[in-house]
């Protein structure tokens, strides 16, 4: 379903105004927040209000100021001087003492994966303690289980989050933040919950947000996908260079309107990439008889120039196939992977990363970038053999290569040297692309491609993609957003059961028959 498509489908339910007809009293509000970084104004006299039980999105661009927002919000940051806050009528600081009535699941969730779900719980709520100190482990999973009840989910407390789902990382950290708070009026921030949700779990998360909403307690929503805006949202909020541009009923607004508000400028949320598909292209990637964790045996030939989507819900192998194929699996695997232009011999899939497939990975935080490392460090880390001699790295060579790189990704930085950290989401993104493309690959995986990224910044990563692809590129495509993979793949093979279920291209590669096939529903 298309993010246009979406609106006369939404099941957000509007607040009930006061007896008087107008607007009931917020239950968050914020007026003239300022955040000034050096020379940077990142937001300029913002105005936001939450009203009692509703859903409220704030959208905007990466760097709009939606982070430093729900930062100043969090405590994290202080603002200027002159910004006001309240909560339920009274009066907080912004940037200190974060009132009760606020609670927070940032978008790396704040969990500790090594542990498991009592533990990190506990970790926010504190232990159930006895005589002498000690945990009463019994009361301890007793209220872990009655806590994560309420969201409905079959989840192994003591197993460690490392192996949960995304979904239930997501859960543990929602009722990590609502410990000790029984609904009612309050709200609960939610930044970029689906970032990396499988296609199928969104609605299971959907189906959480409206329960904590029917509690009565308020919902914070920050996302880039507009179709979740279309469906769960209330009212949304747009933020643009830091100032809040526009508040509007989502009943009254469409997708365009406010793809264009966040943008600028007229921006089409239903693009599709002018790539063609390339069925009488060599064939550049062949796999045979691939095994791994979910995979059953899966077949693939990929053609020099296309752009081939892998799709299918959790489980069915969608996210586990790239990284077999770039060699980057993380259990064990069997199979054959060959690049008969390269070679006509066959590697076996457990040793795929001899064929040396960049592979940008689904988790840019945890696997894409070093956090601690400058720009121009990130972006030049895959070749730093051809820049020097003799062991030494040739700064002027690196520095020639970062700034061209740059510029043709539209990177928006302090500068090369800047850490990666300071950089937008969509920014950190362009980066891990870069580093893939600057070894002149004639193959690429892509994971989550656009996860977190704003619009703007998903369509010049689209353009960029169909670019290299009119130019002999070969990619493979992974995204949990179907958005995605209509937007840029010329063909998608579809995932069931670890098995190669259906194929679609063509005319007959539209939203209706991906999520149809994805489902093994009948088309």
């Amino acid at each position: 379903m298309s993010a246009a498509d979406a609106r006369p489908m939404s099941a957000a339910v509007q607040p009930a105004p006061a007896h008087d007809g107008s607007p009931p009293t917020p239950v968050l509000q914020i007026a003239a927040l300022s955040k000034t970084f050096g020379a940077t104004r990142a937001l300029v006299d913002a105005s936001l209000d939450i009203r009692p039980g509703e859903i409220h999105a704030l959208v905007g661009q990466n760097g709009s100021g939606k982070s430093t927002l729900i930062k100043a919000l969090a405590g994290y940051h202080a603002p200027d001087p002159g910004s006001v806050a309240e909560i339920d009528g009274a009066a907080f600081d912004l940037g200190h003492a974060v009132p009760d009535g606020l609670r927070f699941v940032h978008q790396d969730l704040g969990l500790v994966l090594e542990l498991n779900a009592m533990d990190n719980l506990a970790l926010h709520g504190g232990f159930a303690r006895g005589a002498m100190g000690r945990v009463r482990w019994r009361e301890q999973e007793q209220e872990t289980g009655r806590v994560l009840a309420r969201f409905g989910v079959d989840l192994d407390i003591h197993r460690p989050l490392a192996a949960a789902t995304p979904v239930e990382r997501t859960v543990v950290a929602i009722a990590a933040a609502l410990q000790g708070w029984q609904g009612g009026r309050g709200v609960l921030v939610l930044d970029e919950p689906t970032a990396v949700l499988p296609h199928d779990e969104v609605e299971r998360l959907f189906a959480m947000v409206r329960e904590v909403r029917a509690a009565g307690t308020s919902v914070l929503y920050v996302s880039h996908r507009l179709d979740e805006i279309f469906e769960l949202a209330d009212r949304v909020t747009v933020l643009r260079g830091g100032r809040v541009i526009a508040t509007h009923d989502v009943a009254d607004i469409d997708a365009g309107r406010l793809a264009s508000l966040m943008v600028g400028e007229e921006v089409d949320p239903d693009y599709r990439a002018p790539v063609a598909a390339r069925p009488d292209a060599p064939v550049v990637l062949e796999a045979r008889d691939v095994h791994g964790r979910w995979l059953r045996g899966v077949d693939l030939d990929v053609h020099r120039g296309e752009i081939l989507g892998i799709a299918g819900l959790a489980g069915a192998g969608v996210l586990e196939l790239p990284y077999v194929i770039a060699g980057c699996a993380q259990h064990a695997v069997s199979g054959r992977i060959r690049l008969p232009e390269r070679s006509s011999e066959w590697s076996d899939a457990a040793h795929a990363r001899r064929l040396d497939i960049p592979l940008v990975p689904a988790d840019r935080g945890r696997e894409g970038i070093v956090a601690e490392f400058a720009v121009s460090e990130n972006l030049s880390l895959s070749v730093l053999g051809r820049l020097g001699r003799r062991g030494r790295l040739d700064k002027r060579e690196e520095a020639k290569l970062v700034e061209h790189w740059t510029q043709r990704l539209g990177v928006v930085t302090a500068g090369p040297g800047a850490p990666i950290s300071t950089l937008s989401g969509g920014n950190q993104q362009k980066v891990v692309v870069a580093r893939c493309l600057v070894r002149d690959p004639a193959l690429l995986v892509l994971c989550e491609p656009t996860a977190g990224v704003d619009i703007g910044t998903r369509v010049a990563i689209y353009d960029l993609i169909a670019e290299l692809s009119r130019n002999g590129l070969t990619v493979v495509l992974s995204s949990s957003d179907a958005g995605d993979v209509l937007a840029m793949c010329t063909r998608v093979v579809v995932l069931r059961g670890g098995k190669v279920a259906a194929e679609l291209g063509g005319e007959g590669l539209t939203e209706h028959a991906l999520v149809s096939a994805m489902e093994g529903e009948d088309r």
